[in-house]
């Protein structure tokens, strides 16, 4: 039987080590661009900085 679409709606499949190491603080800080991230959001005055 051949299916004659691609599943859909199942693109979110979280991971806490991957949300960490791709997002989190330590990821943030490492880069240039990450550092001007963490700048953004403290000066916007986000509650929460990173995962």
């Amino acid at each position: 039987l051949q299916r004659r679409w691609k599943a859909r709606g199942n693109t979110y499949q979280p991971s806490t080590l991957k949300r960490k190491r791709r997002f989190g603080f330590f990821a943030r800080m490492t880069s240039r661009t990450g550092r001007k991230i963490m700048q953004r959001r403290r000066s916007k005055g986000r509650w929460y900085l990173t995962h």
